[in-house]
């Protein structure tokens, strides 16, 4: 019988039945999985639809199901069948937390809605991520996360100033969702410790991408002015933007302090600029950042990025060039910290994806687990977490209720 993953940790005995897929509510469970918990990933018989996105695959499996799927044991139960719905339902009598993210609505018609699970199971913690939350004008439509970037205003502040709005390269709508889930789920679990009551946990995606607009938003609800797309800078400090160097590179400073200033004017050699009446307070620089710009620039653009790096840190201002994938996921910094995960599978597959930032003082590392085959651990979770005997579990693998890896790729 295949091993059911288990790393230890902060929530080592923490047991999360996971019904969700493609990414919010996968990459929310992750956390959890890296953080100790028991996750079992429960999938349809056709799988959760990431494993088939192109274009780069790992096996049977494509990259992006490999990075938001580790330390999960993958469980097939087919829903569609009333004895598929009974063996999750006791699967969920048997957890701490269960994560979902069907439409609003599903999960009650099915009978696993929260009302339902917690009358069998009172500290069953039910987190439920969707676009736009179980209530509201909105509830019904789907979502996805250029959606809810576009519907939040954060799309438009995305972009060149003169030019489209665009969504942000990485996919903060799902990925916000995904933290703030993990985020309800755990103050839960501590409430819980007191009242031994569980809780249901309502997480909108629009909610969470208006909650990220945090001071943009609060410069509009006060003033009432619309800001536009931000560019290349910050709506507040001018010399806190990115700038062209020579022969196509980039560097961000964020001269944010008096101090700052005049580091990144000395290193330029631009010390005039700070006697200049226009530039003599972050208010004038402000006011007067069109023309500043350009000086900055052209002084720039005599050196590399690299090259002004040790200087304008030595000077005191921060900086930090502008790094394509390649450059960040072989840096120093980020493979000392073990932000790149050499991920090896039972059978030999091996994968490469971003690490977990939660890093626990004196706490050895413990292996990640390779991302499970569909239906990899069905039987382990089954027998050892529900108890089935060997000719129950065989019954129901005969009717096509539970699938078993290799069988349950082949469909």
């Amino acid at each position: 019988m295949t091993e059911l993953p288990r790393r230890g940790g902060p929530l080592d005995g923490i047991r999360v039945l996971d019904l969700t897929q493609f990414l919010a509510g996968p990459f929310s469970t992750q956390i959890l999985g890296d953080l100790g918990a028991e996750v079992f990933k429960l999938e349809a018989p056709s799988g959760d639809w990431s494993r088939v996105l192109p274009p780069h695959f790992v096996g049977k499996d494509s990259c992006y199901y490999l990075s938001i799927n580790r330390n999960k044991a993958g469980v097939v139960i087919d829903m569609k069948d009333p004895e598929g719905l009974s063996l999750v339902r006791k699967l969920a009598g048997k957890c701490d937390i269960l994560m979902e993210n069907f439409r609003p609505g599903v999960l009650d018609r099915l009978g696993l809605g929260y009302d339902a699970l917690a009358a069998d199971n009172p500290g069953l913690i039910w987190a439920s991520i969707s676009g736009f939350g179980q209530t509201g004008p909105y509830r019904d439509r789907p979502a996805y996360d250029m959606i809810v970037q576009a519907m939040s205003g954060g799309m438009s502040l995305t972009g060149e100033r003169d030019g489209a709005s665009v969504r942000a390269g990485i996919p903060l709508g799902d990925l916000s969702a995904g933290m703030y889930a993990a985020i309800g789920a755990l103050a839960a679990l501590e409430e819980r410790r007191r009242t031994g009551k569980g809780r249901l946990i309502d997480i909108s995606m629009l909610d969470c991408q208006v909650a990220m607009l945090t001071y943009q938003a609060a410069y509009y609800l006060h003033s009432g002015e619309v800001p536009g797309r931000q560019g290349r800078g910050h709506e507040s400090i001018p010399t806190y933007r990115s700038f062209d160097a020579a022969n196509d590179t980039q560097l961000v400073i964020c001269a944010n302090t008096e101090r700052m200033w005049q580091g990144l004017c000395s290193v330029l050699g631009l010390n005039a600029l700070t006697e200049d009446e226009r530039f003599l307070t972050n208010e004038d620089r402000h006011r007067n950042r069109e023309a500043l710009w350009p000086l900055l620039e052209d002084a720039f653009c005599k050196r590399e990025a690299h090259d002004w790096v040790a200087d304008l840190l030595e000077a005191g201002v921060p900086v930090g060039e502008v790094n394509n994938l390649a450059d960040s996921l072989n840096d120093e910094q980020v493979l000392h910290r073990q932000m790149v995960l050499d991920l090896q599978s039972p059978d030999g597959l091996n994968a490469r994806v971003a690490g977990n930032p939660v890093k626990f003082d004196g706490e050895a590392n413990a292996p990640h687990r390779y991302p499970p085959a569909l239906g990899e651990h069905s039987r382990a979770v089954l027998q050892k977490v529900l108890g089935l005997g060997d000719d129950e579990y065989e019954a129901c693998l005969n009717k096509g209720i539970v699938r078993e890896a290799g069988e349950a790729e082949q469909g």
